[in-house]
């Protein structure tokens, strides 16, 4: 009697096996693409309204916004490995398609409806309106989806 696992055409296997690894990877690239285009364009999205998720600002502190959004980046990744895993999604075509629907996805649920109610509930000055579909915000999710979905495509074998 083998007490070999079979894993061979198993999608959640693939996520249980590394690539969830590369989610994280993706997951923090995307996000530190996203972080640029977010400085570059409203710094304070970055240093306030990110890190008074969890009471770290005021006062505003890019560093304490990034290391949050990062980490947000590699969750969201390992997310995006399980739903390219049980669709079964290969080529790097499809995986950025589904970056691209990430983004959008990421954008509306928690940039738009959950980061206002939360930012509200700890009383922080950065509360913007609900919903907040701001179309800055969609870009930059919509970096994000990109660059996850071609960089877990390129790291999935070597993660």
């Amino acid at each position: 009697m083998s007490t070999t696992t079979e894993t061979a055409n198993n999608p959640q296997a693939d996520v249980y096996n590394g690539e969830w690894t590369a989610g994280v990877i993706g997951g923090i690239a995307g996000a530190m693409v996203m972080a640029a285009a977010i400085i570059a364009m409203n710094t304070p999205t970055l240093a306030v309204a990110i890190p008074s998720l969890y009471t770290l600002a005021p006062p505003a502190n890019v560093g304490l916004g990034l290391f949050v959004h990062l980490s947000h980046g590699a969750i969201l990744g390992v997310i995006f490995a399980a739903l390219i895993g049980v669709g079964e999604f290969s080529g790097l075509g499809a995986r950025v398609g589904v970056g691209v629907v990430w983004g959008v996805i990421t954008w509306a649920g928690f940039a738009a409806l959950v980061m206002p109610v939360w930012l509200g509930a700890v009383g922080s000055p950065a509360s913007p309106p609900l919903p907040n579909f701001a179309p800055p915000s969609l870009l930059w999710h919509l970096l994000y989806g990109v660059v996850l979905g071609v960089i877990y495509d390129v790291s999935e074998d070597i993660a």
